[in-house]
């Protein structure tokens, strides 16, 4: 039962973050009617999405954060955003890990979920500048003592060492250094923002080039991101669009910045929606 409550809040709380940003801003008894709740249901989901620093709480509603391009925030504040679409995001990227190859994961709340579900990927080689990251597979292996009859084989971790940012990743002329003299089948990469302007961006500076090494190093290049992503700026842009070979984000994404997307990259994932059928054509995972 605490499952269904914990979704259906988490479900509520994403429609009360929309609504905000898409109107900037909502009152209190506009989002009871709108969710068919009471007020002070609202009022929670309105308090703990303040305390995520989601949005701005104000006399009888709320309004969404201004954050500076600088803004980085940590990674407790980001997990807790957008979980359903991360998970979906998470699944359907982790079938393009082929068994065997080398993959490079940045750090990130989507690339953290996404490497759950690379566990039951065989023989992966594994670089990561993500704490969190390389926890995932770190502890997997210690709570399975030796490999059991029939798991697959567990993979082989690097973590590349640096400074560690708020987000949980290292960065900075240690991790750089590590990652030039390696060369990635695929990066799994997490962004602050993606937008056709300003390609992929941080707020971190020292995170851009290292991100940019990342990208540097790897044959192909999968952006990990949710829909509330696209159109966000960060200060320092390390990726133009073209440098993408394919973006996995979630259903939340509105039509137009589909099409958008579509002009730019050769490939978009739609975490959650049918794929198109074999004989369409189609590049993209949408139909």
């Amino acid at each position: 039962m605490s499952d269904n409550q914990n979704l259906l809040a988490e479900q509520r709380r994403a429609l009360i973050l929309e609504e905000v940003r898409r109107r900037g801003g909502a009152r209190v008894n506009e989002l009871t009617r709108k969710l068919s709740v009471s007020d002070m249901t609202v009022r929670r989901d309105l308090d703990a999405l303040a305390r995520q620093g989601a949005l701005e709480k104000v006399h009888g509603g709320a309004v969404p954060v201004a954050e500076a391009s600088t803004h980085e925030p940590g990674f407790e504040a980001k997990s807790s955003l957008e979980l359903s679409a991360k998970e979906d995001i998470a699944r359907a990227a982790a079938v393009m890990a082929q068994p065997g190859s080398a993959i490079a994961l940045s750090g990130g709340t989507t690339t953290f979920a996404l490497a759950q579900h690379l566990l039951d990927v065989p023989n992966l080689t594994v670089v990561t500048n993500s704490v969190r990251v390389a926890d995932v597979f770190h502890s997997a292996q210690r709570s399975s003592g030796a490999l059991q009859p029939g798991r697959p084989g567990a993979a082989t971790v690097a973590l590349t060492g640096g400074v560690r940012t708020p987000s949980d990743s290292l960065v900075g002329s240690v991790a750089d250094a590590a990652i030039r003299s390696l060369h990635f089948d695929l990066l799994f990469l997490g962004v602050h923002g993606i937008s056709v302007e300003a390609g992929l961006s941080t707020p971190n500076l020292a995170e851009a080039e290292t991100n940019r090494r990342f990208v540097g190093s790897a044959r192909r290049v999968i952006v990990v991101a949710d829909h509330t992503k696209w159109g966000t700026v960060g200060l320092s842009s390390f990726a133009s669009l073209d440098q993408v070979d394919a973006l996995v984000t979630d259903a939340g994404l509105p039509a137009e910045a589909r099409a958008e997307i579509q002009e730019h990259l050769p490939q978009l994932v739609v975490a959650g929606e049918p794929e198109p059928d074999a004989d369409s054509g189609s590049e993209t995972g949408e139909q």
